[in-house]
Parts: structure tokens; C-alpha cells; sequence
């Protein structure tokens, strides 16, 4: 298990790729054909729902699928792992955002986060972003984990846990290429602005990227190398 800083979070919240009921769900999901079994039949993008959301303000059953254009909120003690086109998704408790559409319903242009914490792992693809509202993140195939601290005036962080993302907030600008986590800051600035920082490993952890990216038959970049960084120093970029 790889070690993790907490802030705001529990491990409840970061193990949950431990939980009897998503083993349970992962092995059906792959029985099933995983995604590409999911678009054929039909059948439900969703992989596990845990506790209460919604979807564009209706209670969202495990049977429904979601698709691109919706708008996700969870609720408290609740999670909730899809995924749509080539990218898989996890959406922490009390977690507001909207999936925008691309060039067709499976395709993921932007994902803006409103509230909240989603871990995404996402296939190789172009013109596509994360939105918070400090930060603008342009990436390709990637892995990484965004989360909003409403209660630090919508501070925005980001981590690149593997990918090449361009990463912008306000007039500041900086080009992510990472093995093995890179991570910053996004603050709004007492003149109005916001501005980049450097960051530590933060909220997420290795084992729940590589169980996303093996909902959809990726793998991250250190299961490819086959080595591993210094997560507790992984804050340059």
C-alpha cells in the first residue's frame, strides 16, 4: 500500500478499491466485457455506487448510465466509479461536477469540478480539460486526482500522477510531464489572480489510479516502467 499525506480526507475515503463490494463489482464489470461490453449491450456505465447522488438533479440508480452532458453530485459518505469513452472516473463524497460533451456522447471534452474531489484516469485524446475554478488543465492520456478546498477560498490542487498536462491558472502557465506524480497549487491571489505553487502528494494514492486505469484497459506509467518515484518528494513541475 503506498503512503499518502491526508488533508480533509480519511483512509476510508482513499481505500475504497479495498471494499468487498467494488472487488465484487470490478470482477462483474470485467466479466462483462468492461466498457466496450457496456457500450454493446447497453448496459450500465457505472461500476459502483455507494450511498446518494444525483444526476441533473435526480436520484441516480447503479442501473442507469451516465453519459457525457450530465451533471454528478454525491452526496455525504457516498461514492460513485463510472466510466465514459476511454476514461474511468472516481468521484469522492459531497462532489459536484459536469461532464461536457466532445465530438460524440462517449467523448469527455471537459470535466468541470465544482465541489469536491475525482480521481480520472483518461486514454490518449486531445482538446480535452479539467476546470476548478482557480485552475485550467489541458491533458492527453493521463492519470491524475483534482480536488477543490471550498473552505480555503476554492483553493484549488492537482496532481499529475502520470501524463503530460498544460496547466494554467490565471496569467501563470506550466507544462506537467510526469512519471510519477507532480502536483501544485492553485490560489487566487490577493490582487485577483490566480498563481501555481508547488505541491506534495496529497488524498489520493498509486493503487487507485491503477484500479481505474484497469477498468479500461490502461495501465499507469509506473506499471509500464515497472519502477516508481519518491511520492513523499513529487512536488516539482
Amino acid at each position: 500500500m503506498t503512503q499518502h499525506q491526508l488533508q480533509g480526507r480519511n483512509d476510508t475515503e482513499l481505500l475504497w478499491f479495498q471494499r468487498r463490494s467494488f472487488l465484487q463489482a470490478a470482477a462483474a464489470w470485467t466479466a462483462a466485457g468492461s466498457l466496450a461490453g457496456a457500450q454493446a449491450q447497453s448496459r450500465s456505465n457505472i461500476v459502483e455506487l455507494s450511498g446518494d447522488a444525483t444526476v441533473n438533479g435526480q436520484s441516480l440508480r447503479s442501473d442507469q448510465s451516465l453519459q457525457t452532458g450530465d451533471e454528478i453530485v454525491t452526496g455525504p459518505r457516498s461514492t460513485l466509479i463510472f466510466a465514459i469513452g476511454n476514461s474511468a472516473f472516481h468521484m469522492r463524497q459531497n462532489t459536484r461536477m459536469v461532464v461536457e460533451r466532445g465530438s460524440s456522447i462517449t467523448a469527455v471534452s471537459l470535466l468541470r469540478l465544482l465541489t469536491g474531489a475525482v480521481v480520472s484516469v483518461w486514454g490518449k485524446g486531445t482538446n480535452r480539460q479539467i476546470v476548478t475554478p482557480t485552475l485550467t488543465a489541458g491533458i492527453r492520456g493521463t492519470g491524475v486526482y483534482t480536488e477543490i478546498f471550498a473552505d480555503r477560498g476554492n483553493r484549488s490542487y492537482f496532481c499529475n500522477c502520470y501524463g503530460v498536462v498544460n496547466l494554467v491558472a490565471g496569467n501563470d502557465q506550466k507544462l506537467s510531464e510526469s512519471t510519477y506524480h507532480q502536483a501544485v497549487w492553485a490560489d487566487m491571489g490577493s490582487n485577483g489572480q490566480a498563481a501555481l505553487a508547488p505541491a506534495k502528494a496529497i488524498n489520493h494514492t498509486d493503487e487507485e489510479l491503477e484500479y481505474l486505469a484497469r477498468l479500461v484497459g490502461q495501465r499507469t506509467a509506473w506499471q509500464i516502467s515497472g519502477k516508481k518515484g519518491n511520492k513523499e518528494t513529487a512536488d516539482s513541475y
